[in-house]
């Protein structure tokens, strides 16, 4: 049935009708103010915030040797080549990394796809007029379909660029609340147990909380049996990027008799249904990590109880809006997110550290420590992971962290530089 005349009319005030038109004109009024350059907050009414002019955007490939390799059911790598993303908005410097990588076999995003990407379209999408805020990125963006980690470079590098701007930590501005975060490890697969069990041995006498090893088949059960019978009681994961099938559904049964955290993505990406069907047969709790690309992805795994833990990477969900919104949607569900690692650099580093201070976050993460991966670290002080474990939050504006340009520009390879106004 339709509402009476007058409700469709709005609310009275002072005894007349609010009409179309009048609601019209005052929204006419509040868009003439917020492009005039300054807006009123929400929270502090009285407080003037200047809109944000995105004038350049500097795409970077450097390439960084790994202090060791790193190994996954994907292969093997020594380097990593990764995309830096500088904004230049109102005279402050963001600064955001774009976490693909080298080769098409994690996302079907990749290095060469991404810097096209970000060139032809994402960052003339980007200087097209002024945005409020870093969570604006993704509406501008979504014409663009996927290339999730391009977006996510673009977009975290204005968050960055906006916190700076405000003078405030990143973390608040994203609205996390932890003054310290809990840290894990990542393992790759090694050349030996013998190997492995000294990786091990190291990062439990450097404190981490929660030790990660990389599976597939033939490297995975005979393993965990060599750790176990070493380390009866420490907290094991284990993460197989999709190294299995349904139909090796009994197999994987036999990682039970482990005590595990958790198994991270054992089955192919797009294959959240038959995660649930594997989750029933399995004592372990299922984490998702390639599956969810966003909010809607976890909501229905969760739904159809396809894990028990999610991982985020923001560059894998294209950027921190998004990631709030998986974090929101598993606090929701009552089940725990904790940060991913891509091999970043220090800045993907420190925007993944900014983002397990969100109260979900409630299990260690893949933020170690800068050294266990580089001799040098392109920010300045490098991350570093306390004895106990921990990471503590710094309250400088940003990310905490300064960007060493110099060692940037050691590091590069390429670079261009995008103007707005210009072709």
């Amino acid at each position: 049935m339709l509402a009476p005349r007058s409700s469709l009319q709005g609310p009275h005030v002072r005894g007349k009708s609010f009409t179309t038109r009048a609601i019209s004109r005052l929204l006419l009024a509040i868009s003439s103010f917020y492009t005039c350059g300054s807006r009123l907050t929400k929270d502090n009414p009285g407080h003037h915030l200047e809109t944000m002019k995105i004038e350049s955007v500097t795409l970077r490939e450097i390439q960084m040797p790994l202090v060791h390799f790193f190994e996954t059911s994907f292969g093997r790598i020594y380097s990593r080549r990764i995309l830096l993303v500088s904004v230049e908005a109102d005279g402050v410097r963001g600064w955001g990394e774009c976490v693909a990588g080298e080769d098409p076999y994690y996302s079907p995003e990749w290095t060469e796809t991404a810097w096209p990407t970000i060139k032809h379209y994402l960052a003339p999408l980007l200087m097209q007029g002024e945005l409020d805020a870093g969570r604006d990125c993704a509406a501008r963006f979504a014409r663009v379909r996927g290339h999730r980690m391009s977006k996510a470079a673009l977009e975290n590098a204005v968050w960055d660029a906006e916190a700076r701007q405000k003078q405030i930590p990143l973390w608040k501005l994203l609205g996390g609340t932890r003054r310290e975060i809990a840290c894990g490890v990542s393992i790759g697969i090694q050349d030996s147990p013998e190997q492995l069990l000294g990786k091990i041995e190291t990062e439990l006498a450097a404190g981490y909380r929660r030790i990660k090893i990389k599976v597939k088949p033939g490297w995975d059960l005979n393993v965990l049996e060599t750790i176990r019978a070493r380390w009866a009681d420490i907290v094991l994961s284990v993460d197989a990027n999709s190294a299995y099938t349904l139909d090796e559904i009994e197999h994987l049964r036999k990682f039970d008799a482990f005590n595990l955290l958790m198994i991270e993505q054992p089955l192919w990406n797009d294959e959240i249904y038959l995660h649930s069907r594997l989750q029933k047969s399995l004592r372990t709790a299922i984490c998702l990590d390639e599956s969810i690309l966003n909010a809607r992805d976890a909501d229905f795994a969760l739904e159809i109880g396809a894990c028990k833990i999610i991982n985020v990477k923001v560059g894998r969900v294209g950027g921190f809006s998004e990631a709030k919104k998986v974090h929101d949607v598993t606090a929701r569900h009552k089940i725990p997110v904790w940060c991913g690692g891509m091999l970043e650099s220090g800045i993907g580093r420190a925007h993944n550290i900014a983002l397990s201070t969100l109260e979900n976050f409630r299990l260690p993460g893949d933020v170690s420590a800068s050294k266990r991966y580089w001799k040098e670290d392109i920010i300045d002080p490098e991350v570093e992971v306390r004895a106990d474990g921990m990471i503590a939050i710094s309250d400088a504006p940003g990310t905490g962290y300064h960007v060493r340009e110099d060692l940037v520009k050691k590091f590069t390879v390429r670079e261009e530089t995008f103007r707005a106004g210009k072709a």
